[in-house]
């Protein structure tokens, strides 16, 4: 540095653009404030045709980088600069308001595919007691309806995230929910069940689904599958927490009240992510609602057609087990009540662990065996004789089974590591495409189960789970060994 002083000068005004930025903030804090300033002034004018536009210009198009500037007492210009959501070195990776989002997500999820895993319980309540002349098919259309707008509507709400309107969806979702939930607690009847359940708050959690996922690939880079695995037990939980209040409470004071009970619990759990989640960084422009061109990655394709195919035979155990076990008479009524909670527990620890291990392995790596494992554990339902096994099956199945929500988010951010600012919108156009398969898969199996009885839909299930394990293998084996691993 010495050496370098020097010969800057001795050279003077000949090798102007030898002057480092360093440099000119020690040459003008030995001098008086005026020919501070004017020095400063002049060496910006002589070096800004050099440097400072063509770094500007790779700032505002490359990393979308927000400038503050700062006067200081002696007059100089400070510069901070907001992190780039495209550069995974400046993302945290951690800290204090990093994993307070994760705790926000968790509630966020807690109380969408919370509520989503807990249809089973319903469905064995509206099949028995409150709606017994509908089909087990026309009910299972009320949960298919809620995950499918779930789905489908969070892909819509990306734009409005992007455009700074995160808590305007949080306000709104958590509206959404409470509203249908008290309504629900007031229906008599199938129509007015879908209205409330299936759609009011269906499009409650479609509000909170997608912007609880996207938020966290810009505090969290090579841990963002520990972070999303993390927040997606919370739809564990909620699917443990739920079907056991209802079933408790609903012996002691009604439908109505247990309903309400329920809407409580998502009105406080709800003012946690209000209070603690906030937006890091925006992309400089709102995105398009769809990247159409992401569809020309083999890989991407592949993986969206496989959990489309995934999620038509994943959810027949959440919804028709406990029928299974009542028709079967492999449990009582009360332990039939409990699976769903029993599944639903061990899935907590199949929405981490795995994840945890994709941070290492690569999440092609994980969910493809975990796929097959559930595919062979659908159709083992057929062979269950007792309550015992029933149990056992339904602990496995959840933990193998939860790697289906916590995995297909982190897939993708691997997949888009080039293109971060489009994470929200892939996952959007992703979730809408697999959203169809939930709609369909279990009406589907409705079906089945009316026309040729509990074996072939858990013969449905797993083949479909089958389907959805080769064609992952297919979009692992395209995107070859770029991005299957995150160096840690």
């Amino acid at each position: 540095m010495e050496h370098q002083r020097a010969g800057n000068a001795d050279a003077g005004s000949h090798n102007p653009v030898q002057t480092t930025y360093d440099e000119k903030i020690e040459v003008s804090a030995q001098t008086s404030p005026l020919s501070s300033q004017k020095s400063h002034e002049s060496l910006a004018i002589r070096d800004a045709p050099i440097e400072e536009p063509q770094e500007k210009a790779h700032v505002t198009q490359d990393d979308r980088i927000t400038e503050e500037k700062e006067t200081d007492s002696e007059g100089l210009k400070k510069v901070k600069s907001k992190h780039s959501v495209r550069d995974a070195g400046s993302i945290p990776d951690g800290g204090l308001w990093a994993w307070l989002q994760v705790l926000g997500g968790f509630f966020l999820l807690f109380n969408s595919w919370g509520i989503i895993n807990t249809f089973g319980s319903y469905q064995a309540y509206y099949e028995t007691t409150l709606l017994p002349s509908s089909s087990p098919s026309s009910i299972s259309w009320i949960g298919s309806i809620q995950a499918f707008l779930l789905l489908e509507v969070g892909a819509l709400t990306g734009p409005i995230y992007d455009a700074g309107y995160f808590r305007e969806l949080l306000l709104f979702g958590s509206f959404m929910l409470v509203f249908g939930q008290m309504m629900l607690s007031l229906c008599t009847s199938y129509w007015q069940v879908l209205l409330a359940q299936a759609f009011c708050i269906g499009i409650g959690t479609g509000a909170l689904f997608v912007p609880s996922v996207a938020i966290l690939s810009t505090y969290f880079s090579t841990k963002i599958g520990m972070a999303i695995g993390i927040a997606a037990a919370g739809s564990s939980f909620g699917g443990v927490i739920y079907p056991i209040v209802f079933h408790n409470l609903l012996p002691q004071i009604g439908f109505a009240w247990t309903t309400r009970v329920l809407g409580f619990i998502i009105l406080a759990t709800m003012v946690v992510p209000c209070v603690c989640m906030r937006v890091r960084v925006l992309p400089a422009k709102s995105r398009s609602l769809l990247d159409l061109q992401a569809f020309c990655i083999p890989a991407y394709s592949l993986q969206v057609l496989g959990f489309f195919f995934g999620f038509m035979g994943l959810y027949m155990p959440f919804f028709y087990a406990q029928v299974y076990a009542l028709e079967r008479h492999l449990t009582n009524e009360n332990l039939a009540f409990y699976l769903l909670a029993i599944m639903n527990s061990t899935s907590v620890f199949g929405r981490i662990i795995p994840n945890v291990f994709a941070d290492r392995l690569g999440p092609f790596n994980v969910v493809i065996p975990c796929c097959l494992i559930s595919g062979v554990l659908c159709i083992i339902y057929i062979g269950v004789s007792n309550s015992a096994g029933i149990c056992v099956l339904m602990a496995f199945y959840g933990f193998f089974s939860g790697s289906f929500v916590s995995l297909p988010p982190t897939i993708i951010v691997r997949l888009s590591q080039d293109k971060r600012d489009k994470i929200g919108t892939r996952l959007g156009q992703s979730f809408a495409i697999v959203a169809l398969g939930v709609l369909i898969g279990t009406p589907i199996g409705g079906a089945i189960l009316d026309h040729s009885g509990f074996d072939a839909l858990w013969i449905f299930g797993g083949c479909m789970l089958f389907g959805s394990a080769a064609l992952l293998l297919a979009a692992r084996i395209t995107f070859g060994g770029v991005g299957l691993r995150v160096k840690v």
